[in-house]
């Protein structure tokens, strides 16, 4: 049995172009929490242990740092607006400096340099690099890029398998496109490239270590660097990932760590062809578990993950690798197998400290059910840039607070209301997973909700609140 997965007008991503020239239009269960101070050595002992590629993150508490800007009296406008790009990257004051040039950063720099701000974007690595991720492109990514860009897309998906453990199997498919998969390397590249045709300036192979908030005469932010060096800026943008630094600085707090695994499995071109346009997920045998493959067709290769609640690395490994067995998948051989930890804040954690923001990863926004982090990066880092520049304009210490709770505003009533949902959500998944497989499967409009969802027609908080039966079924699976 087939549904259509919506009757609405096209997908924002179903485009008659190449899949690797689509054209973007202009912008329209117990769980574990911490604080942003670096992983734990037990938290870093249960990724390296789960798979040998996967790097912990660990680091001394950075230093506090001097109070935000309270009662300083003010300071004279900026001098106007010098050239962009100076001749030393470490010339001057920057407007914003971006700490990390993933997604979330790139937009934030992005957003800033189109502005005509001097905007720094700093990155350990250089591009293009590996990420662990599913490299999934739901609508409201899409919705969240530059202007004009091109998306390099390997696949689109119009087909969903779901399997419950492994069974129970249901395919159901959709006359309009679900969504795009990409390859993270390929597109974050793109993302920064487009950042720098605004005008930012890119300096990789700088490893950041904390902030420092000046006062006084400066009112400024430092960023410090692993090798002595310093960036100034009247506003920074920390999106450095998971384990950021900027976002200890800040004071970040998560409610939620999810442990997830991946292997990229280059196949043949035909086992390639089998899953064209296809992906498949599978409701785990842990608490709030769930696998997935999403087919990378133009380069014949599968990524093959799963993602769990943090504290059962063994556990989650084993679910891996007997997917990847149920799969039939397990006589190639990966090229790569990676970890990562997922962090979704508090509610009442801070976005902001001083002249710093935090968007992205480092500020713990993601959706709690799904883990989906790429269309949360992107439209928290766009207006991380947005707000940023206001900050940068900002002198009295009262106006800077000003700007920094609007970011918070902007964020909470869009992304926050979001996932409150997801949380909701995921409380009602690990009780009664097979609830919702049956719903998904065998529901006409529980299936219609799942693929406007990922097609950017409606979010998670907006099927809660319209429809009775999802309320209902998120209660009677919360019993």
């Amino acid at each position: 049995m087939t549904d259509s997965g919506s009757s609405d007008s096209r997908s924002p991503l179903d485009t008659e172009a190449s899949p690797l020239d689509a054209e973007v239009p202009g912008r329209p269960s117990g769980r574990s929490s911490g604080q942003a101070s670096g992983l734990p050595s037990g938290e870093a002992a249960e990724a390296a242990e789960a798979v040998p590629q996967v790097v912990s993150e660990t680091a001394a508490e950075a230093e506090t740092a001097p109070e935000d800007e309270t009662g300083l009296a003010a300071v004279p406008e900026a001098a106007p607006q010098t050239d962009r790009v100076a001749s030393d990257p470490h010339d001057g004051v920057w407007d914003v400096v971006v700490v990390g040039a993933g997604p979330a950063g790139a937009s934030a720099a992005h957003a800033a340099a189109v502005q005509g701000r001097r905007v720094l974007l700093l990155d350990k690595a250089e591009h293009p690099r590996y990420k662990t991720c599913g490299g999934g492109i739901i609508g409201p990514s899409r919705d969240s890029l530059p202007p004009d860009f091109r998306l390099p897309l390997q696949d689109r998906v119009h087909v969903v398998t779901f399997a419950y453990d492994g069974r129970f199997t249901r395919t159901r498919r959709s006359r309009q496109m679900l969504f795009g998969l990409v390859n993270r390397d390929e597109f974050d590249l793109r993302l920064v490239q487009a950042a720098k045709q605004a005008g930012a300036v890119l300096v990789t192979g700088v490893t950041v270590t904390g902030v420092e908030q000046r006062g006084g005469e400066h009112r400024t932010a430092l960023v410090t660097a692993t090798d002595g060096r310093t960036f100034e800026a009247r506003a920074v943008v920390g999106a450095d990932g998971s384990a950021s630094r900027i976002a200890r600085h800040v004071g970040v707090t998560f409610d939620q760590i999810d442990l997830g695994l991946e292997a990229e499995i280059p196949v043949p071109p035909q086992v390639a062809a089998d899953w064209s346009g296809r992906i498949h997920l599978d409701w785990g045998p842990l608490p709030g578990s769930y696998g997935w493959v999403f087919p990378k067709t133009e380069s014949s290769s599968l990524t093959v993950g799963v993602i769990s609640a943090r504290g059962d690395g063994e556990r989650t490994k084993q679910y891996l690798a007997d997917y990847i067995r149920r799969l039939g998948l397990s006589g190639f051989t990966p090229s790569v197998e990676s970890g990562h930890l997922t962090r979704c804040r508090a509610e009442d954690s801070p976005l902001s400290r001083g002249r710093v923001l935090v968007a992205g990863d480092a500020a713990g926004l993601l959706e709690p059910w799904t883990r989906e982090g790429i269309s949360y990066a992107l439209r928290s880092g766009r207006l991380a840039g947005e707000w940023a520049v206001k900050v940068a304009e900002a002198g009295k210490a009262a106006d800077v607070r000003r700007e920094a709770l609007n970011y918070a505003f902007a964020i909470k009533a869009g992304l926050g209301v979001e996932m409150r949902a997801g949380k909701q959500l995921l409380g009602a998944f690990e009780r009664r997973p097979y609830l919702f497989h049956a719903a998904v499967c065998l529901a006409p409009p529980a299936w219609r909700a799942f693929a406007r969802t990922t097609q950017g027609h409606t979010t998670f908080a907006q099927v809660l609140r319209q429809y009775r039966a999802a309320r209902k079924l998120a209660a009677m699976a919360s019993r």
